[in-house]
């Protein structure tokens, strides 16, 4: 994610100046319930205690939408396959507004009510552990964003034309009942019917489109495991491109008329930001990719949605750099909790560096070093990147900047062979899961053979500028 439009300047100058973590054992022990027999109504996350639910781990996801875009509103039908982590009587899914109008459990009735951003549901019978289970839940309503702590909107967000519709942290339950937490990672397939004339994207695959009496269906699916924030259904009036890549990517663009001009040269070098960035990193880990570049200038930020990143209007090259390498760093290894971003934010954000380095740019020391002239009483130094404080100052300069500092503290302290063939392995061997910062450094120390504790403290966790490295 590019930050907030607020802090982008702040952001622009800074850049110009093992095996994954097993799911159903993180959300079947999280939250004040795990000893009884409903599920929590939180995965345990601090900065966000709500978000996800406990008892169960989802593995697949089919909505059925249909929006009007003159009316905004949104009936739709969400059948959410899991299988339960331990018994259960009861279970939460996080649903924000939205008007409930049925819930079923395995084809039967359920009992359920809503408390909050939670729907509650009490199947007839209850859940084995180790039992997959199917919930459908019929909603409807005029979906609106939700206000995170640093003020800006996430979730489903009305446009003049359809909707942008952009999920982290917490906006996913705007649109969808969920399992709310990136812990809880799942496919997806999307049907979505739209006025006629209007283009509906998701994630993954385009699998087919139709239109009849003035509305045009299409279907999406992701095959790979997705973390619920990355998730999509923008809606608008897009041009569409199609095309396949040298590597077998399949590549959809859609893009409002009105930034086709100024993005049509970025979106041009797509395949080679991908290609590059597979060199360095690995294989390209989805079996598509493009771009949704929407005219929303009042959102102020673009979105690495899975496959395909969403833009809030027509982006620079270095925008197109970072929400693409959010495709390893963020969207196939995902964070674990909240205040692990710098592993997201912090590797799109040094992936900038290399690419503006390695294309005839600055080199990322002359960056390092224009940041680090900052006096200490800048707000790049307010807080450590590795745990920010609260859900508030995740998308804070510390977190993108000087998590991209560490990073290159990393790359001076091993060389660069060892510094990439740390990049490469993390992207590899959680590829599809998650990570945490303990398991980067534990992967950093094994392949470079040297002791790197220091260095994670000082630019992870110490409050303040640190001592000139």
């Amino acid at each position: 994610m590019t930050p907030p439009r607020r802090q982008t300047a702040r952001r622009r100058t800074a850049v110009l100046a093992t095996v994954p973590v097993a799911v159903a054992a993180l959300l079947g022990a999280t939250g004040p319930t795990a000893a009884g027999t409903t599920g929590a109504p939180g995965a345990g996350d601090p900065y966000f205690p709500l978000s996800g639910n406990g008892g169960y781990d989802v593995r697949h996801y089919d909505l059925t939408l249909g929006y009007d875009t003159g009316s905004r509103r949104l009936d739709a039908t969400a059948v959410v396959t899991a299988r339960a982590t331990r018994k259960l009587t009861r279970f939460d899914l996080d649903l924000k507004g939205l008007k409930v109008t049925a819930v079923t459990v395995d084809r039967t009735a359920a009992a359920f009510r809503r408390d909050g951003q939670e729907l509650v549901v009490t199947p007839r019978h209850a859940l084995r552990a180790g039992r997959e289970f199917r919930v459908t839940v019929a909603y409807h309503g005029t979906p609106k964003p939700v206000t995170d702590p640093d003020g800006s909107a996430d979730g489903w967000i009305p446009t003049d034309d359809g909707a942008f519709v952009a999920g982290e942290p917490q906006g996913a339950m705007t649109w969808f009942p969920v399992n709310g937490h990136p812990r809880d990672k799942a496919s997806y397939d999307f049907t979505i019917t739209v006025p006629k004339g209007r283009t509906a994207v998701a994630n993954g695959v385009l699998l087919g489109r139709r239109t009849a009496h003035g509305r045009t269906t299409f279907r999406w699916r992701e095959t790979q495991p997705m973390a619920a924030y990355l998730a999509t259904a923008t809606i608008g009036r897009f041009r569409v491109e199609r095309y396949t890549t040298r590597d077998g990517i399949q590549v959809y663009n859609a893009v409002d008329a009105r930034e086709a001009r100024a993005a049509a040269p970025v979106l041009k070098q797509l395949p080679a930001v991908l290609a590059w960035e597979s060199r360095l990193f690995g294989p390209y880990p989805f079996r598509a990719a493009g771009a949704v570049v929407d005219h929303a200038p009042d959102v102020g930020y673009a979105l690495e949605t899975q496959t395909r990143p969403l833009y809030d209007r027509a982006p620079d090259l270095d925008t197109l750099v970072h929400e693409s390498a959010h495709q390893w760093f963020g969207d196939s290894v995902t964070l674990t909790a909240w205040k692990d971003i710098w592993l997201n934010e912090g590797f799109a954000t040094y992936a900038e560096w290399l690419y503006t380095e390695q294309h005839g740019g600055r080199s990322a020391q002359r960056t390092f070093d224009a940041l680090y002239a900052r006096p200490a009483s800048d707000g790049l130094w307010a807080y450590p990147p590795g745990d920010p404080g609260n859900g508030a100052r995740i998308f804070g300069t510390p977190v993108y900047a000087r998590g991209a500092m560490a990073l290159h503290e990393l790359r001076r302290a091993v060389g660069d062979r060892d510094f990439l063939r740390i990049l490469r392995a993390w992207a590899t061997a959680h590829r599809g899961g998650h990570g945490t910062t303990a398991q980067f450094s534990r992967l950093a120390e094994k392949t470079s053979g040297k002791q790197l504790d220091g260095l994670f403290r000082t630019w992870l966790y110490t409050p303040g500028k640190p001592d000139r490295p």
